[in-house]
C-alpha cells in the first residue's frame, strides 16, 4: 500500500470515527422511542433542510449522477435533476408545513403511524400495509449504499468488496443504533457539507487534470448528441441517440418521488417549528441545485480527464469520483488528504442515506407491525431494543442484496424511489389535501401503486416503445385514481376524522 493510500485511510477513518462520536453524544438524548424515531421534533431548520437533503442524496449524488453523465452526456442525468429539483421545492413549499403540523396534532412519530391515524383505523391494517412497503423497498435501497462502499475501497486500495461492505455497515448501524433519529440528522448535517467540499474540489482539480475548461468543452463536443438537452451519446455505437418527450417527462417523474419518501419525510414532521420551514425550503433548494448541477459537471469532467489521459477509460463509469481522488493522491500529501475528503464526501452520501433507511425500516417493523399492528404490549425500552435489533437485520439483508459486485448503484436507486413514489406519494397528497378521501381508498392506493411498479418494471417496460417509462409515473397515476374511485364507491370519513382535517387545514 502507498503513502498516498494511507493518508486517504487515515483521512477516512478520522470522519468515520467523527460520525461515531456524534451517535454516541446524541444517544444521551433518547429518553423515548419519539425521541429515538423523531428527535423529539426539536430540529432546527438548517439540521432540517440539509438533513432531508443529505438523507435523500444517497451514493448515486457522487456515484450514479457522475457516472451516468460520463457514459451519455448530460441529458438524461439533467432531466433526471430537473424532476428532483422541482419535487424538493414542491414538497417543501406544499407538504412540509402541513405534514409537521398535522402529525404532531394527532401525535405520528412514522409515516404509517401518520397515515393510521390520520383516518382513524381501529384495524390497523393501513399501518401494516405501510409498513411492510417500507421494509419491502428499504432493503435494496440501504444494499445500493452498502453497494456503493463496497465498490469504493475495493476500486481504490483493493480491499475485497464484500469485506468494505460489511464494515461499512457495521459503522453505519453503530451510530444510528446509538443515537436513533438524531444522530442521523446531526450525521447528515455534517454529511452534507462534507459532500459539498467534495463536489467543489473535485470540479476545480478535475477541470485542471483535464486540461482546462476549454479542453473539457471541446472533447465532450466531439460526441454526438453529449452535450445536446434532446439527444443523448450511445457508448457502444459511438452515435446520438433521439430523446423523445416521452423519455423527458418519464424521467422529470423522479420528482414526485419526494412526495412519498419516507426518510425525506420525516424531517417535515421533526422539525421543532412549521414558522421556521419556509428558511428549511430555501436552503434545501439552493443547495440540491447545486449539489445535482456540480455532480453532473464531474461526469462530463471526468470524460475530459480520460481523453487527456489522466484517467484510462473505466469499465465502470460509477467509479469516476474514485478514480479523481486516486489520481489526485499520486501527486502530493495534501492532495492524498483532499482525495481523502472526497472520498469521504462519497461514503457521506452513502451514510447519510442508509442511517435514515434503516432507521425508518427498524421503526416500521417494530413500532408499526410488532406494537402497532400485532397488538404486542412493551414498554419503550422493549420497543428501542427491538427497533435496533431490527436494524441490524435490516442493514444484513441490504449486503446480501448487493452481494453482486457489478449491481449497479443507479439502477437500484431507480426501482426503490419509485416504489415510495407510487405507494406513498399519493396516499399523503390524499390525506393532506383530500377531506373525502377514507381508509379503504388509501389502502386500495397502497396496494395498486407498490404493485404496479413490479408490474411495469419487469412486465411492461421491457416490451419498449411507447412502454419504456420509469415505472414510477404510470404506478402513481394508477394509485391516485385507485385512491380516488375506492374512497368514492366506500363510506365517508368519520366525523372526528374530518373535524381533524378541518383544524389542521386552518393552522
Amino acid at each position: 500500500m502507498t503513502t498516498a493510500q494511507i493518508i486517504m485511510i487515515i483521512t477516512i477513518a478520522v470522519y468515520l470515527v467523527g460520525m461515531l462520536i456524534i451517535g454516541f453524544v446524541s444517544s444521551k438524548k433518547n429518553n423515548s422511542v419519539g425521541d429515538f424515531y423523531l428527535g423529539g421534533r426539536r430540529l432546527g431548520p438548517i439540521v432540517t433542510a440539509m438533513s432531508a437533503e443529505a438523507s435523500d442524496m444517497s451514493s448515486w449524488l457522487l456515484m450514479g449522477l457522475p457516472g451516468l453523465a460520463y457514459a451519455s452526456g448530460i441529458c438524461d442525468p439533467g432531466w433526471t435533476a430537473f424532476g428532483l429539483v422541482i419535487g424538493t421545492y414542491v414538497s417543501w413549499l406544499i407538504v412540509a408545513k402541513r405534514l409537521r403540523n398535522y402529525s404532531e396534532h394527532i401525535g405520528a412519530i412514522t409515516i404509517p403511524d401518520f397515515f393510521s391515524k390520520r383516518w382513524n383505523e381501529k384495524s390497523k391494517v393501513l399501518m401494516g400495509i405501510s409498513a411492510v412497503i417500507i421494509i419491502i423497498f428499504f432493503v435494496p435501497y440501504t444494499g445500493s449504499g452498502f453497494s456503493a462502499c463496497g465498490k469504493l475501497f475495493n476500486s481504490l486500495f483493493g480491499v475485497d468488496y464484500h469485506i468494505a461492505m460489511i464494515i461499512s455497515a457495521i459503522i453505519i448501524v453503530s451510530y444510528t443504533c446509538f443515537g436513533g433519529f438524531l444522530a442521523a440528522s446531526r450525521t447528515d448535517l455534517i454529511q452534507s457539507i462534507v459532500m459539498t467540499i467534495a463536489l467543489i474540489i473535485a470540479v476545480f482539480m478535475g477541470i485542471s487534470y483535464a486540461g482546462g475548461w476549454d479542453n473539457v468543452i471541446d472533447n465532450a463536443s466531439k460526441l454526438p448528441g453529449y452535450l445536446s438537452i434532446s439527444q443523448t451519446y450511445n457508448p457502444k455505437t459511438g452515435q446520438a441517440s433521439e430523446y423523445g418527450v416521452l423519455t423527458i417527462i418519464s424521467n422529470a417523474a423522479w420528482g414526485l418521488g419526494y412526495l412519498g419518501m419516507p426518510h425525506f419525510l420525516l424531517r417535515f414532521m421533526a422539525i421543532r417549528n412549521g414558522n421556521e420551514i419556509k428558511t428549511s425550503r430555501r436552503i434545501a433548494s439552493v443547495w440540491v441545485v447545486i449539489a445535482m448541477s456540480v455532480a453532473i459537471l464531474i461526469g462530463v469532467i471526468g470524460l475530459g480527464i480520460t481523453a487527456n489521459g489522466g484517467i484510462e477509460p473505466l469499465s465502470d463509469p460509477e467509479t469516476i469520483m474514485i478514480a479523481l481522488a486516486n489520481l489526485m493522491s499520486e501527486n502530493h500529501v495534501l492532495l492524498a488528504i483532499i482525495g481523502g475528503l472526497i472520498l469521504s464526501g462519497i461514503l457521506a452520501c452513502t451514510m447519510s442515506t442508509a442511517d435514515s433507511q434503516l432507521l425508518a425500516a427498524s421503526s416500521s417493523a417494530s413500532e408499526n407491525l410488532i406494537r402497532g399492528t400485532f397488538g404486542v404490549k412493551m414498554s419503550d425500552k422493549t420497543a428501542m431494543l427491538i427497533a435496533r435489533i431490527t436494524l441490524v437485520v435490516m442493514a444484513a439483508a441490504g449486503v446480501v442484496i448487493a452481494w453482486d459486485p457489478n449491481s449497479s448503484v443507479f439502477q437500484i436507486v431507480s426501482f426503490a424511489w419509485a416504489g415510495f413514489g407510487a405507494a406513498f406519494g399519493p396516499i399523503m397528497v390524499a390525506a393532506l389535501f383530500w377531506k373525502r378521501s377514507n381508509k379503504y381508498g388509501a389502502i386500495a392506493g397502497l396496494i395498486a401503486g407498490g404493485a404496479t411498479v413490479f408490474i411495469w418494471k419487469f412486465l411492461i417496460r421491457p416490451l419498449g416503445g411507447l412502454w419504456d417509462i420509469y415505472e414510477l409515473l404510470p404506478a402513481f397515476i394508477v394509485s391516485m385514481i385507485a385512491i380516488i374511485v375506492v374512497s368514492k364507491l366506500t363510506s365517508k370519513p368519520d366525523e372526528k376524522t374530518v373535524e381533524e382535517f378541518e383544524k389542521v387545514k386552518s393552522m
